[in-house]
């Protein structure tokens, strides 16, 4: 009964570590259980992966060759590491700097202290066929621990952007201004590349306070009045293409200058970080001409009807080839008729008369018409100026007319002196025979 008693005891207790351990949550070899979360401590951590050297990430396209490609880890060990050597694994597409097939290999050139950061820069060759989007990689490390012998292996998965290629160009959508007035300037930024650009900043600068510290200057945007000078674009894709608009008085001192405008556009890559970017707008200033018609009126001159009129150019550049053109208006039959008066100087008015034609009968009383100027400014584009107005076209008197009127006036005029001159003769005649 004893042995029975003691031998149920023994049982008791051999089989208690058993209900405990399936009793209570345990943790197992790995640490923490079945974790979704790696916790596989080890002496390097990986941090990042980008097209770049350690100083400078750079965007790439399809096509580019021998780019650097650096990979970034730390040190986490409680040691210093040493003879630290990667090895790159990229996917189809990539290859080392060597050729397809080639393998991708990247030394440290220097010990890495425990608690530190280090990188390995490798060259890769990106195929023409890539596309730009995320791909997966894998790096192997190879290192030692210092006071200890052997090489250590740690391997890694990542992932990386090709991200493309953001190039900006800047040009004047009409590269002209004219001088002695306000102009409205349109400039096209774009984005000839392959990867977006955004947040997109830009600032006209004025290189004045600059020029103290220079011994020339390459703008001359002191000696003109920008309205606008700062400008947020906001985001530019690839292929595409933003404008901006600016309001910029130009003196009469510039006619005949090239006009610099310095662009500073400051803006975040596809790698997220910011740039800036100087750039200069190029702007010919012409001279301004400013012609007004008046005078308008028909005169007879040489028995032949003329409209005459003159031109004056208050601006500060003569216009050039110049051509003045009489056509009818409504139902005026006048005959449309040009006449070239050369130059139109700015210190003058300049005359000009056309014969008056008719298309058919001449009609006369009110005809309206329309003048227009057609001249060529100093970059030698046509302007065309149009004047409207009114003019009174008189019926011309007739030389028989007027010999026949004068006829009538002098016949009776004679007669009468005749008259005059008999009754007086008759009288002294009388007088002397009374005598």
């Amino acid at each position: 009964m004893i042995n029975s008693k003691i031998l149920f005891s023994m049982v008791v207790l051999l089989m208690t570590p058993f209900v405990i351990d399936n009793s209570f949550a345990q943790i197992s070899s790995g640490g923490f259980g079945n974790s979704p979360f790696e916790r596989d401590f080890g002496d390097v951590k990986f941090l990042d992966a980008y097209f770049g050297t350690i100083n400078q990430k750079v965007e790439v396209e399809p096509g580019d060759a021998f780019v650097p490609f650096t990979v970034v880890f730390a040190n986490v060990g409680s040691q210093d590491i040493t003879g630290i050597r990667g090895q790159l694994s990229l996917p189809y597409g990539f290859s080392g700097s060597n050729g397809p097939g080639s393998i991708i290999l990247a030394d440290s050139d220097s010990n890495s202290i425990a608690g530190d950061n280090f990188h390995l820069t490798f060259f890769v060759n990106i195929d023409q066929n890539a596309k730009i989007q995320q791909y997966p990689g894998t790096v192997k490390v190879d290192y030692s621990r210092l006071r200890e012998s052997g090489v250590r292996t740690s391997f890694f998965d990542f992932s990386f952007i090709v991200t493309g290629d953001s190039l900006i160009n800047v040009r004047a959508l009409n590269p002209f201004l004219t001088s002695l007035k306000t102009n409205e300037v349109i400039i096209i930024i774009s984005n000839d590349g392959t990867a977006p650009m955004s947040s997109v900043d830009i600032v006209a600068t004025n290189t004045q306070t600059e020029m103290a510290s220079t011994a020339s200057s390459t703008t001359n945007i002191e000696n003109v009045v920008i309205l606008e000078s700062n400008w947020d674009v906001g985001n530019i894709g690839p292929k595409s293409s933003r404008q901006l608009t600016a309001t910029v008085y130009i003196p009469a001192s510039l006619k005949g200058d090239t006009l610099r405008i310095p662009l500073s556009i400051t803006y975040y890559n596809a790698h997220g970080d910011q740039h800036t970017v100087d750039k200069i707008v190029d702007f010919y200033i012409k001279g301004f001409i400013d012609l007004s018609i008046y005078g308008i009126s028909v005169i007879e001159l040489s028995d032949t009807q003329m409209v005459i009129g003159e031109i004056i150019n208050e601006g500060n550049e003569d216009a050039l080839f110049s051509f003045v053109t009489l056509e009818p208006l409504g139902d005026s039959n006048i005959k449309k008729q040009t006449q070239f008066i050369d130059e139109i100087d700015i210190d003058a008015p300049v005359p000009f008369n056309i014969p008056l034609e008719f298309e058919g009968e001449p009609k006369y009383g009110e005809h309206e018409i329309k003048i227009t100027v057609r001249y060529k400014d100093d970059v030698r584009d046509e302007i065309f100026i149009p004047y409207e107005t009114t003019i009174f076209v008189d019926e011309p008197s007739s030389d028989n007319e007027s010999e026949d009127n004068t006829m009538m006036i002098v016949i009776p005029i004679a007669i009468a002196i005749a008259v005059i001159i008999f009754v007086m003769r008759r009288r002294k005649k009388e007088e002397i025979e009374n005598s």
